[in-house]
């Protein structure tokens, strides 16, 4: 049994990275071939082939919600750029501790922003990097804002009102902020990341 846990130790992460990460649930998820006519259209696609949607389908109506808000805060047209959002994802799954949300959202900034070496120096250095005038701007006020207790300022919005934001993309950037401090914890409390096997 000691040998069995070893090598599981070994596959947890050592770091933030933006390799895919697979994530192990301390509780039991449903089996697809069991979900209900409720829980079933929730797990459409490739969520019915991840743990962490199959463990949360177990309340499907916190799933539901929890999906809708997702779309309408990541996915929508207008406002902040769907990079930037990630951005802040990121941000605030750096700043809570989250690797899995960490690797995931690193990913998507990376892929729409092009800035794949930026990314990766706030994943090593954290929310302390400095990258560029409006990228700190948005990382200052989302650590900020995801801290507990939240310490965002006046002076934070001042900051990226000058750089231009509207009042529309510091709405897209609070929900993002907001939204993955709420995921992050959930995460961190249902379970944890793990390099995949042969990586």
């Amino acid at each position: 049994m000691s040998e069995v846990r070893d090598v599981e130790a070994d596959r947890r992460p050592t770091g933030f990275t933006q390799q895919h990460l697979d994530w192990v649930p301390w509780v039991e998820p449903i089996e697809l071939a069991e979900a209900d006519a409720e829980q079933l259209p929730l797990l459409a696609g490739q969520r019915g082939a991840s743990p962490y949607f199959r463990l949360l389908a177990r309340n499907a109506a916190v799933l539901a919600h929890r999906s809708a808000n997702d779309q309408d805060i990541f996915y929508s047209r207008d406002g902040l750029t769907r990079a930037e959002r990630e951005l802040a994802a990121t941000v605030t799954s750096r700043h809570n501790g989250c690797e899995y949300c960490a690797s995931v959202h690193s990913r998507f900034t990376s892929q729409l922003s092009k800035r794949e070496p930026d990314v990766q120096r706030l994943l090593d250095e954290g929310t302390g990097v400095r990258i560029d005038e409006r990228w700190d701007a948005i990382i200052d006020f989302t650590a900020a804002l995801a801290a507990q207790p939240p310490r965002a300022e006046a002076a934070h919005l001042d900051r990226l009102r000058a750089l231009g934001f509207s009042d529309t993309e510091l709405h897209d950037l609070v929900l993002s902020t907001a939204s993955f401090s709420w995921a992050n914890r959930l995460m961190l409390s249902l379970g944890e990341p793990e390099v995949p096997a042969g990586a």
